[in-house]
């Protein structure tokens, strides 16, 4: 069996096992990813974070031609071994890992660039955590979401941070309460890749003191419910504030089973970013055994 050193972390209870392969020479299957976020027989996470080096991975390269100081390459794996485009929570975090394991030089530390499968995202440390620019979005159409719980499909807007989502409002807390997401929602039409499915409840009033409030919870492609997810976060956000139109603020407050995060869209040359805001933790380092692959 091969020993593999790791830390666990999480931003919002999205938790992730990282480990450090600088020059990318640790290949682990999909089994043995599974095995790590199996909570009952590995480690238990969300998923997995294989902190490379942009040029020692296939996908790094265009990283690097995107940003030439994207040192190092967020290569991430949902629970189920499948990988995944980007995800809000694990930016953050990695940063964070990155920081803390001295992977980064100091003067970096401000604003780091990051490579992922959905292109370069900068992340900016704070006093209370971590901000990561997610970059432009897209709507991506509009599907009837039904999941156990609710008694009929609600309409749902599909929107694309790099990675798919789909968000449904409901009508009160009970509804969101009463969801049972250990089945995985149904989409209509079902997208050929699946999606994250977010179910968003408006906070009474929606906009206070200049920033929108509301609540979710979230079914993520290839993991199940998590406590937290950061695209889906910001997605849930920009939904709401399409669905509201003219005078909706850019400033979002975003609670999840987890905690809470802080959402904000702003211009740029190339179109409107969407940001997230929130903290990040790590919360114990080990070594754990691989099964060997079949």
């Amino acid at each position: 069996m091969t020993a593999l050193t790791f830390t666990k972390g999480h931003g919002t209870g999205n938790d992730f096992v990282l480990f450090t392969d600088p020059e990318g020479e640790i290949t682990l299957t999909p089994e043995q990813i599974r095995f790590l976020c199996d909570r009952h027989f590995g480690i238990g996470a969300d998923g997995m974070i294989r902190a490379v080096r942009s040029r020692a991975i296939e996908e790094g390269a265009a990283s690097l031609a995107e940003e030439p100081d994207a040192e190092w390459f967020m290569d991430y794996w949902n629970a189920d071994g499948t990988p995944a485009e980007m995800c809000g929570n694990g930016a953050r975090v990695y940063a964070h890992y990155l920081v803390t394991e001295g992977l980064v030089a100091p003067e970096r530390r401000d604003t780091l660039p990051i490579g992922t499968r959905s292109g370069v995202k900068d992340v900016l440390a704070g006093v209370s955590g971590y901000t990561v620019d997610l970059g432009r979005w897209r709507l991506s159409g509009e599907r009837l979401v039904a999941a156990r719980g609710l008694d009929v499909a609600r309409p749902g807007l599909g929107i694309d941070l790099g990675n798919p989502h789909v968000v449904a409002a409901l009508a009160h807390a009970g509804e969101l309460e009463g969801l049972d997401l250990t089945q995985q929602p149904a989409l209509d039409p079902a997208p050929a890749d699946g999606a994250n499915v977010e179910f968003v409840v408006p906070e009474d009033p929606l906009v206070k003191d200049g920033v929108g409030r509301i609540r979710m919870r979230v079914h993520e492609r290839g993991v199940g419910e998590t406590l937290s997810c950061g695209t889906g976060i910001a997605a849930a956000a920009l939904a709401f504030r399409h669905w509201g139109g003219e005078g909706m603020p850019n400033h979002w407050r975003v609670d999840v089973p987890g905690g809470r995060v802080a959402v904000r869209m702003f211009p740029t040359e190339e179109g409107e970013h969407v940001s997230l805001s929130g903290p990040a933790e790590l919360v114990y380092r080990g070594t754990i055994e691989l099964p060997e692959s079949e």
